[in-house]
């Protein structure tokens, strides 16, 4: 049997495919990125196009394979991750009549009756997540504006399920990505009752929980046909980006502090039961490891502003890494170097920390531009200002997450896409007066969600063992003691100026950035 396994990750920004081996080192890969369009005449919303999505993920597979230099037929398992809470519903024919991204919030109107009668605040004492962008406000948007999508409804399922259906025609979902949806009892990790009859849905259509790692069938020959993978390969249950991101890391024991750097940066601890904020500020999910919760503040499009700010401002590192837009990250992070700690006093806005029952982003901003010295406040500053913005986000939630679960930290693994860069890493090291420690393979969700296919295809029978061998650490970085002294007065400072930022956004000066469903 081949030593090979895809994963297939549709993220919030990109959709990838990858190839790891028997090792945990990739093979191959693909990538395109994708966006999510506004339903004309729906305020707030966000279409998943599963139509199209699907063909670039497909063009993924293929291209994987084809840098891989194999065949679909040496593939012994496939298994997918995807974005939390974006969600699918399909007839009892299997086609999709519905879908969205994560960052739907069309819901307003019926979020915001959840909060008033009270029932938001049961829910998220049940399921660990507020309404603003879950399943039961959505749920009911649908029924009042849908009534005859609602009416066909045969199945629903989160987008990591939504792969592996495309792929094998079967319907389940796992813990991770499950809980993400708002529908369950975290402590059972299975769906509430509860939960789905406040929503009015019909339960027969909520698919079997199945633990990663467990086959839910195989790849039709529809799909190996769109995708160049071996009808009969085994279709294993992977889950949700972050607990896969954590799991691909080794982080499967309580007291873990993790860094995801994605479109989305995520702040985790690990937890051995769920722990749910009294003060309705972070959430707690399950994690993809049973009897593992994780409580967790996510930085809204940390990555997303580094992406757009390559496309607008840096066409020049665009030109020199040839068009190849992950490598132009590089020569940005190179520029953003040159520029000290403080970034010569620019401050980014961007990202607010997490309040899951009023969670609005401010309008996004660079402040403090020295207009008499446009060496001091040039691009590189600019990009030192971003990633300062986003590190500033993940100190806020781990002092949350200290202060509700009583773990410490002194070490802190950064994984994700923003752990390739050098700078970044340092200043995160900086900012916590913390260890950081970057693994090899900064693509661990993918690379969990191939160690899942390992399971699910008989090539490894034991998650501890496989870990303890494919997880290695390519970088310690240590805190520099004066920057973190510096840090402590830049942190301060900018906690008030988005405080005040934020202010304008609320009060309608300026558009905020993304604003939750029923704030």
């Amino acid at each position: 049997m081949s030593d090979l396994t895809l994963a297939i990750d549709a993220g919030t920004g990109s959709c990838r495919a990858v190839i790891f081996d028997g090792d945990g080192r990739p093979a191959g890969s693909g990538q395109r990125e994708w966006q999510h369009i506004e339903e004309p005449g729906v305020p707030g919303s966000q279409v998943f196009a599963a139509g199209p999505n699907w063909e670039l993920i497909c063009v993924c597979v293929r291209e994987a394979l084809a840098r891989a230099g194999v065949t679909g037929a040496q593939i012994a398992g496939v298994s997918s991750t995807s974005m939390r809470e974006g969600m699918v519903v399909w007839d009892e024919a299997g086609n999709e009549l519905w879908a969205c991204p994560n960052v739907d919030s069309r819901a307003g109107a019926q979020a915001a009756r959840l909060i008033e009668s009270g029932a938001a605040e049961r829910i998220y004492r049940t399921a660990g997540d507020w309404v603003s962008i879950t399943a039961p406000a959505r749920f009911l948007w649908l029924v009042e504006h849908r009534p005859e999508l609602m009416a066909a409804a045969a199945h629903v399922g989160m987008l990591g399920d939504w792969v592996l259906t495309r792929l094998s025609g079967e319907f389940a979902t796992d813990p991770s990505l499950g809980s993400s949806s708002g529908m369950f009892d975290l402590a059972a990790r299975g769906w509430s009752a509860d939960v789905i009859a406040l929503c009015g849905v019909d339960p027969a259509i909520f698919p079997p929980v199945r633990s990663p790692g467990t086959v839910i069938g195989q790849v039709t020959s529809a799909a190996a046909a769109q995708t160049g993978l071996a009808a009969g390969t085994p279709v294993i249950a992977g889950g949700a980006d972050t607990q896969l991101g954590l799991v691909g890391i080794g982080v499967t024991e309580p007291g873990g502090v993790t860094v995801v750097g994605g479109t989305f940066w995520q702040h985790t601890v690990l937890l051995d039961r769920p722990v749910i904020d009294p003060g309705s500020r972070l959430r707690t999910l399950c994690h993809a490891v049973d009897d593992r919760w994780m409580i967790e503040g996510i930085g809204f499009y940390s990555g997303l502003v580094m992406r757009w700010f390559r496309d607008a401002f840096c066409q020049a590192e665009l030109e020199r890494s040839a068009g190849a837009r992950m490598e132009a990250y590089t020569l940005m992070d190179e520029l953003a170097a040159a520029s000290p700690v403080g970034a010569n006093g620019l401050v980014g806005v961007f990202s607010n920390l997490m309040q899951a029952d009023h969670w609005v982003q401010p309008a996004p901003a660079l402040l403090g531009f020295d207009i008499s010295n446009p060496g001091r406040s040039g691009r590189g500053a600019c990009i030192r200002a971003i990633e300062e913005s986003a590190v500033y986000v993940a100190r806020g939630h781990l002092e949350i997450a200290r202060e509700v679960t009583g773990h410490a930290f002194d070490r802190v693994i950064f994984t994700g896409g923003a752990a390739r860069a050098s700078l970044w890493p340092q200043i995160l090291a900086d900012a916590l007066g913390a260890e950081v420690r970057v693994p090899e393979v900064t693509e661990s969700t993918a690379l969990a969600a191939a160690l899942y296919a390992r399971l699910g295809a008989g090539l490894d029978t034991s998650l501890p063992e496989t870990l303890a061998r494919v997880v290695r650490f390519a970088r310690t970085i240590e805190p520099d003691a004066t920057a973190h002294g510096r840090y402590e007065e830049l942190y301060a400072n900018w906690l008030e100026i988005n405080r005040r930022a934020l202010g304008m956004s609320e009060d309608g000066l300026l558009t905020p950035l993304w604003r939750a469903a029923g704030t």
